[in-house]
């Protein structure tokens, strides 16, 4: 069979996969690559050069780079920092969503919505607006931020990773900023004034998939908590916990009041979810008491892991406190904090325990381990854990790798290994969790498109489709052109993911423009925007975050997405041909 037919076929068969999501993507793209191993359309070399591509490296790195700072608590401590300064809840949930925007222009959009979610949804709260009016505005504004920097979105690393194989240079780190910026300012103003009036405004949904633990935590000497009253420590409004008791030596203070003066030592009986109690416990001063004796036994350096255990039928700390059942002692590991499903106790000291107690326990990873037949771990929380000594650090080596690569004084590839290399030496991530921080099926689907672009290319195929689209476009003039692509583009993220999109329409884009006599950089950087900018449905990962807690509906995003998209269109067929003439 001749060969551009073959891969044709490939072609279509390959884009109505990706649309119906029959298989995963990654598994798509691989079968793909098979495809084109087995019809000779690439050879081996050819078809594995892309998993060891900068593309690759370069994106592998800013996942692991991106957990390193959730690790050290880095986004979140700026999210709640600025919640704790909110005066007026309204216009703070606009400044928020401005940060989120500037943050996720150098992470990763899908974890700055993830760390921001219960912090905006605890400012709509506290304003007395429905989550529904905020949560969707926060993913769209972590998209938005994704336009501006080159790291921004891994479908601009992507794109750039593309450009050298077509005969075009790599975008330059900065260089969508010239289009990416306004638009992403433009759009905040639609999600400032216009969106309200389109978004539902129903209570979220957070509570009913999160479960409530308590814990004790003592305030430390120098904690921000110490000689505060409770309403103005921010233990509710920042962090979601509540006071249940307040031990003072032999005293203790049950339902302590708003104005109740804390004092350092006292122990605070908190209530909350998992991630609001770690988040506490690292920024606050408070400590477990629990945890630091252990700490301070021998044998308990290394891997650090945060797990949820159940207690058992049988099991011999069953009618005990965790004092009475030494368990510290016997099982080497601290509980931070216990949840049960009727809650009727004010302090964690003094609870007895029963089956199906739910145990959020710390400790050596070894000692996690041979926990034994009395606890069943029922999942792995270590992620979760923030620990803001390393932010410091954590922060330097980021921004010096995004500085050496942005600036040009290395390749940015070089700057963010050499980074991780530096993250994993200073232990501010494990090697396992540096492993399981790369989101494998983005790495298999672009390593294997990137083979796909060369197959597509020497054999002709794209010469042929893009002969084809030009007879069709030619009479549209470049504007029209570039609104033509542009909406094509929009149109293929619908179904399928961002990257897959921008690999599909890069060739026949660049050929089109080619053939027709027009520079092929501005058609380039329409098609990089176009396929960041996914808003009509709830398909992207930052959309699918808030699908749940705000209670939406699809159609809630096609409304409000469907302007923002436009807006997106308006300003970038505004801005592109200025920048970049055709």
């Amino acid at each position: 069979m001749d060969p551009v037919t073959l891969i044709l076929i490939l072609f279509v068969a390959a884009l109505v996969l990706f649309a119906t999501e029959w298989l995963p993507v990654d598994v798509t793209a691989l079968g793909l690559l098979s495809g084109l191993l087995l019809t000779g359309l690439v050879t081996p070399k050819q078809a594995f050069a892309g998993f060891g591509s900068d593309t690759v490296l370069t994106l592998a790195s800013l996942f692991i780079l991106t957990r390193v700072l959730l690790r050290a608590g880095v986004i979140e401590w700026i999210g709640t920092s600025l919640a704790r300064r909110a005066r007026n809840a309204p216009a703070m949930l606009r400044g928020l969503l401005g940060t989120v925007a500037g943050i996720s222009a150098f992470t990763s959009n899908t974890a700055t919505t993830a760390v921001f979610l219960p912090v905006v949804a605890g400012l709509s709260k506290r304003a007395g607006i429905g989550a529904g009016r905020a949560l969707m505005p926060l993913a769209f504004a972590s998209i938005l931020g994704g336009t501006i920097t080159l790291i921004g979105t891994t479908t601009n690393l992507v794109v750039s990773g593309a450009l050298p194989t077509t005969g075009q240079r790599p975008l330059g780190f900065f260089e969508l900023a010239w289009v990416g910026l306004p638009v992403a300012v433009v759009g905040l103003l639609y999600l400032f004034f216009v969106a309200p009036r389109l978004l539902p405004d129903r209570e979220p949904a957070l509570e009913d998939s999160l479960r409530d633990y308590l814990a004790d935590l003592t305030v430390a000497p120098g904690s921000a908590l110490a000689d505060r009253a409770l309403r103005d420590s921010g233990l509710g409004r920042d962090y979601g916990l509540t006071v249940v008791a307040v031990r003072r030596g032999n005293q203790t203070f049950y339902a302590p009041g708003p104005d109740f003066m804390v004092q350092s030592g006292d122990t605070l009986a908190v209530e909350g979810q998992t991630e609001r109690i770690l988040a506490g416990k690292s920024t606050l001063g408070v400590v477990s008491k629990s945890e630091q004796k252990l700490r301070a036994e021998p044998g308990q350096d290394g891997d650090v892991r945060l797990i949820e255990a159940v207690v058992l039928p049988g099991s011999p700390l069953l009618g005990r406190t965790l004092k009475e059942g030494r368990f510290r002692e016997r099982y080497g590991v601290s509980v931070l904090a216990l949840h049960r499903r009727a809650q009727n106790f004010e302090r964690l000291a003094g609870v007895r325990l029963a089956v199906g107690d739910l145990l959020l326990i710390q400790g050596n990873a070894a000692r996690i381990d041979s926990l034994g037949d009395d606890l069943a771990v029922m999942g792995d929380l270590t992620e979760r854990v923030r620990d803001p000594r390393r932010a410091p650090l954590a922060v330097a080596l980021f921004v010096g790798a995004v500085g050496l690569g942005a600036f040009g004084v290395v390749p940015l590839s070089v700057a963010v290994v050499v980074a991780v290399a530096l993250s994993l030496i200073f232990r501010l991530i494990s090697p396992e969790e540096a492993y399981g921080a790369v989101e494998w099926p983005i790495i298999v689907l672009i390593a294997s498109m990137l083979a796909f672009g060369t197959a597509f290319e020497a054999t002709g195929a794209a010469g042929v489709l893009t002969g084809a689209l030009s007879g069709v476009l030619e009479p549209l003039g470049p504007y029209g052109l570039l609104a033509a692509l542009f909406v094509v583009t929009v149109a293929l993220t619908q179904p399928m993911s961002n990257q897959a999109a921008a690999l599909v329409m890069l060739p026949l884009a660049i050929g089109t423009a080619k053939t027709l006599g027009y520079d092929p950089r501005p058609f380039i950087i329409g098609i990089t925007i176009a396929a960041s900018n996914s808003f009509i449905t709830p398909l992207e990962p930052s959309c699918m975050l808030v699908y749940g807690p705000g209670r939406y509906t699809f159609m809630d995003f096609v409304r409000v997405g469907s302007g923002l998209t436009l807006v997106t269109f308006a300003v970038s067929l505004l801005i592109i041909p200025r920048v970049w003439p055709f």
